[in-house]
């Protein structure tokens, strides 16, 4: 009778069941979409909507002011071969003349070659 339900997004509860075409969660009444959970990879865009993957170029649309650093990223600067990862930035590159850093994609622009 029970056909392997995923848990829970929010609380990782096993008690969850369908009602219609929606996954409910007794625990937490968090609701969703059965094909919304098999879909992991979240898509990431850049600051004019354009989709991101890895291997892109970008450039930076604003000047960003480096943590711990008096060091400045400067607006135009193309960084090459991006990295998208999960967390708070998006992206991971290296950026010329700064190194290896973390960025949000809100603050770069897909540059089409």
């Amino acid at each position: 009778m029970t056909d392997a339900l995923p848990p829970c997004p929010e609380c990782t509860s096993t008690f969850t069941y369908q009602m219609d075409a929606l996954l409910v969660c007794p625990e937490c009444g968090h609701e969703w979409q059965p094909a919304a959970s098999e879909d992991d990879s979240p898509v990431v865009r850049d600051s004019v909507g354009n989709v991101l993957i890895d291997g892109d170029t970008v450039t930076v649309i604003k000047d960003l002011k480096v943590k711990g650093s008096s060091a400045v990223v400067k607006v135009g600067t193309k960084v090459r071969g991006i990295r998208l990862v999960d967390g708070d930035h998006d992206i991971d590159c290296k950026v010329p003349g700064i190194g290896q850093m973390g960025l949000k994609s809100q603050f770069v622009k897909k540059v089409s070659d």
